[in-house]
């Protein structure tokens, strides 16, 4: 699949052409707990050429696209978008620079970028976004009844995250594995939390489990405790500044 993934990124970047600077994958497969049919989604950040930035025209700024029957899902942002969207500490922006699956990069461009991300992130901005997934995927989450496990690993994922957001100065980890051995609280969970991504990984997305009663209680106590200490964390130290003159010299950079 690496070489399909690489023949219609290339095929993008001659199409319409843009350098990727960045091409990973996010999702199950970066989390670290896929299922044999999980999709490949694919993230990236492309520069344009510098006639695309001279413009009082807005033109688009996002590439969407899924393949192969939807088993590729290709989608990312523009440059100058991206770095918008990380002055804001956008979680899946977070997320992305840290993937440990790797399609194409600009090695300079990573190295540039990551303590900008690092500047921007914030704490409650980035809290909110995974209080809010965690809630709304324990939900419907009962262990005295069937529930999807693909539902049930995002709401551990995103509540995990809560607690790695109260109780570390980094932001959160893309790979989950990470987590588990960050955190001292998921020790009394690690074992199980290892079967159960092991189950994962041989079963289908559509498959429906029962029971994990003390897993399902302690992504609650993340999430109420997330609840109550959440709008009294720090916002970002970066600064807009930075992010223009990045934006500046890798245009000029890529494209002179």
């Amino acid at each position: 699949m690496t070489e399909k993934i690489l023949h219609y990124l290339n095929k993008i970047e001659a199409e319409k052409d843009i350098k990727i600077l960045l091409a990973c994958e996010t999702g199950s497969r970066a989390w670290g707990f896929p299922s044999p049919d999980s999709d490949f989604d694919i993230r990236i950040i492309y520069v344009h050429k510098l006639d695309w930035y001279l413009t009082i025209n807005n033109p688009k700024d996002t590439i969407e696209m899924m393949l192969e029957n939807n088993d590729i899902d290709i989608s990312g942002w523009e440059l100058r978008k991206s770095l918008q969207l990380l002055a804001k500490s956008n979680p899946a922006l977070l997320e992305r620079l840290q993937s440990p699956i790797i399609y194409k990069a600009d090695a300079q461009f990573i190295e540039k970028i990551k303590p900008l991300a690092q500047a921007c992130y914030s704490k409650i901005a980035t809290m909110h976004h995974y209080l809010n997934m965690a809630k709304k995927m324990i939900e419907d989450i009962d262990h005295s009844k069937e529930y999807k496990l693909k539902r049930f690993f995002y709401a551990l994922r995103t509540s995990t995250a809560c607690l790695w957001i109260l109780e570390k100065d980094e932001m959160p980890p893309i790979e989950f594995s990470k987590m588990l051995d960050g955190l001292t609280e998921m020790s009394a969970h690690k074992e199980r939390i290892m079967e159960l991504i092991a189950l994962k990984s041989t079963i289908s997305e559509a498959y429906f489990h029962t029971g994990d009663k003390e897993l399902i209680e302690f992504m609650q106590k993340c999430i109420d405790r997330a609840s109550n200490e959440a709008n009294s964390l720090a916002t970002s130290k970066g600064n807009v500044t930075s992010l223009n003159t990045f934006l500046a010299s890798q245009v000029q950079q890529e494209w002179k």
